[in-house]
């Protein structure tokens, strides 16, 4: 059956009957249409979060998950919500639940279209100011259709840029179940730079993505639009939006392999219902959750849609994203299930010197990012190090007086009840490392994922308090705020019980941060909740440049008595 409502996503009923129905009884959604039944048992060592075939459903249902008299009467009618993944569907019953799976029967296949069509753009900045990079989805190869994007100023003549093209194979991935049974083909994933924008003013820009094929014809996406960044120092309202470990979550009840982010649309949907009231959005870690499951990457990249489409959408690498034994990550744990970081770096696009190190600065007006890579080696003497000392010293104060530092991994203050287990509040030998950079210039908040919660500390260094105030800075800050925003939708963290006298505010909910730098003297911090987008936590720091400048315990530049 094929599809024609001309849109990307469609609600589709499926009518079962069995003769023998089970509790165990299940529906997979499964793309291509035809797939390998066959057992296939996991690696011994690895994590089993899809059923024991070898070809992992794309999501599923019980089918007793609507139909409560199932058992009884053999019968049931479920809802799915299927997107274009560049293939056709079918949907499969089993029996035997997830360890024992026997195939009892398939549908037959159903397609979009065009299956093949430019899809779920993301916006992120280029290398320079005036550059906003666009990244999608398609089925098209190069051999086949040439990608473009069609863009310009709103109510102007619009131009032509080209896009470049990339893919991964099976083969690069590094483990189970990204190399078996989680494996699906990523498609082709573009990229093009539109170059030379007008500061963020008035200017509207719009844009469409799309392909040129042999015969002429150019298959459009729809139109979307955003506004360029302000110009390094422009003195103008600017507000940021960062979290960590959001991941993704099915609207029509399936379950994923593994429910890990429950809260995942509750910020979803805060931030689309929210879209007049920020400009550019972090999301540092912990992305889709996809952990070797291929297809979730397209679920994700459709959830975000409608925020990456319009915003600038900027990651930073996690241990879902990256971690993997043997593949040259920091940590030696098993987090990506096989990806190695390979899907993340290609899906989004990031100005670093090299995606395989995926550690970058970038400017948004008065603000200063430098995105740190915490399952890279940051440790003093790493490339790493010498990059984050570097990204730190490279900013004018005067010019972008918000300096913000921020990493997947919490690389300076929790209360995190795992880590308290192992007797730390941080990363192993994360501060010790880091908190003289931190110090010596100035940085302002310092934010991470990973941990699945809120928390805020003092403005600290070594440990201590340098400040007594909570929610109004003035003059000169004397530490660093570090803050854990890993309550993206993931699965929420405890705390320790243990005394964390440096810990000003924690919650244990799902919710994000907002930075609002009114001008160069005056930045609001607000942590909102997901749930309904209230704000629960917040401080504000007034200052002046000379408050920069100001001399600071291991924060002093250099000084001679010569008249």
């Amino acid at each position: 059956m094929l599809l024609q409502n001309g849109e990307d996503t469609e609600w589709i009923n499926v009518n079962l009957e069995y003769p023998r129905p089970t509790n165990d009884d299940w529906v997979g959604v499964f793309s291509p249409a035809k797939f390998n039944s066959s057992d296939c048992y996991p690696e011994t060592g690895t994590r089993q979060e899809a059923s024991y075939i070898c070809a992992s459903p794309i999501k599923y249902k019980y089918a007793n998950h609507s139909t409560a008299d199932y058992v009884r009467r053999g019968k049931a009618t479920l809802s799915f919500q299927i997107i274009n993944q560049r293939a056709d569907f079918s949907f499969a019953l089993f029996t035997g639940g997830f360890k024992n799976p026997k195939l009892v029967a398939v549908s037959d296949p159903i397609s979009f279209s065009n299956p093949k069509a430019p899809l779920y753009p993301r916006l992120a900045h280029g290398k320079a100011w005036d550059e906003m990079t666009v990244t999608w989805t398609s089925g098209y190869n190069i051999d086949e259709a040439t990608p473009l994007v069609e863009w310009g100023r709103k109510g102007h003549n619009k131009k032509l840029s080209p896009a470049g093209t990339l893919t991964f194979t099976r083969g690069s991935m590094c483990g189970a179940p990204a190399r078996t049974t989680g494996w699906r083909d990523p498609g082709f994933i573009h990229t093009s730079f539109l170059k030379e924008l007008w500061p963020d003013t008035m200017y509207v820009y719009e844009y469409r993505v799309g392909h040129l094929l042999e015969t002429e014809l150019t298959i459009w996406s729809k139109i979307y639009s955003f506004k360029s960044s302000p110009y390094p120092g422009q003195d103008s309202l600017q507000r940021v939006i960062i979290f960590g470990d959001m991941g993704k979550a099915e609207r029509d009840g399936s379950n994923e392999y593994a429910n890990y982010e429950p809260g995942s649309l509750f910020t979803t949907d805060q931030l689309i219902n929210d879209l007049k009231n920020y400009d550019i959005v972090f999301h540092i870690g912990g992305l889709a959750y996809a952990n070797g499951f291929l297809s979730q990457w397209d679920q994700f990249t459709a959830q975000v849609e409608p925020i990456s489409s319009v915003k600038p959408y900027m990651i930073a690498s996690g241990t879902h994203e990256r971690d993997f034994p043997n593949s040259g990550s920091f940590y030696d744990t098993s987090d990506s299930g096989g990806e190695c970081g390979v899907p993340a770096e290609t899906m989004y696009y990031v100005p670093a010197d090299s995606r395989a190190k995926l550690w970058y600065s970038t400017d948004y007006g008065m603000f200063h990012f430098c995105i740190a890579d915490s399952e890279h080696d940051w440790r003093e003497g790493s490339e790493q190090y010498v990059w984050i000392e570097k990204c730190l010293s490279s900013v004018d104060r005067q010019k972008q007086p918000w300096l913000i530092f921020a990493a997947h991994r919490v690389l300076g203050y929790s209360s995190n009840g795992g880590l308290a287990d192992e007797g730390a509040t941080e990363e192993p030998t994360g501060r010790t490392h880091l908190q003289k950079l931190w110090q010596k210039y100035k940085v302002d908040i310092a934010l991470y994922g990973h941990v699945h919660n809120y928390e805020r500390t003092c403005p600290i260094y070594q440990n201590q308090c340098v400040n007594s105030e909570i929610f109004d800075y003035s003059g000169t800050m004397n530490g660093t705020i570090h803050v854990v925003v890993g309550g993206g939708g993931s699965r929420l963290s405890d705390y320790t019980e243990n005394n964390t006298s440096w810990s000003l505010y924690k919650d244990r909910d799902y919710g994000f941060v907002k930075l609002t730098a009114f001008n160069h003297s005056s930045l609001l911090f607000e942590y909102k909740k997901s749930i309904d987008g209230e704000v629960y936590d917040n401080f504000t720091i007034t200052r002046d440049y000379r408050d920069v400048l100001a001399c600071v315990h291991d924060g002093c530049e250099s000084i001679t008595l010569t008249n």
